[in-house]
């Protein structure tokens, strides 16, 4: 078992910055690969960025290049999404998920670990 806890979400203006936290305890946290998946109300979840088990491979999806950094600290049991230049359309609940594959994975079926979320809000 995997437990994960997102923190860092909050209220930010239109071209601000956060950084998301995930902690994870449990199993080893390095023989995961982990990822970030978001959730606006009534919309289906979506991926935003992926890391493999060691941190050597990165996917990030299309809404969010170039503008959200996945990464983790192996010795801290720790992910990180840092998100810059936001818009009111990233506004959603934050997930982070943890997968036993060790390869970035882009579809929320690989991940069976799930954190409860944190809220990020982006005004115009």
């Amino acid at each position: 078992q995997v437990h994960l806890a997102e923190s860092g979400g909050g209220l930010v203006q239109a071209g601000g910055s956060l950084r998301l936290s995930c902690a994870a305890s449990g199993r080893t946290f390095s023989n995961y690969a982990m990822g970030w998946f978001r959730q606006a109300p009534g919309k289906e979840r979506e991926f935003v960025a992926a890391i493999s088990w060691i941190g050597g491979s990165t996917r990030v999806g299309d809404s969010v290049k170039g503008r959200f950094t996945i990464s983790r600290d192996n010795a801290k049991n720790t992910l990180y999404l840092q998100m810059n230049s936001l818009k009111p359309e990233d506004t959603a609940v934050y997930y982070c998920a943890a997968s036993p594959r060790g390869w970035a994975q882009v579809a929320s079926v690989a991940y069976d670990y799930w954190g409860q979320g944190t809220q990020v809000t982006v005004s115009s």
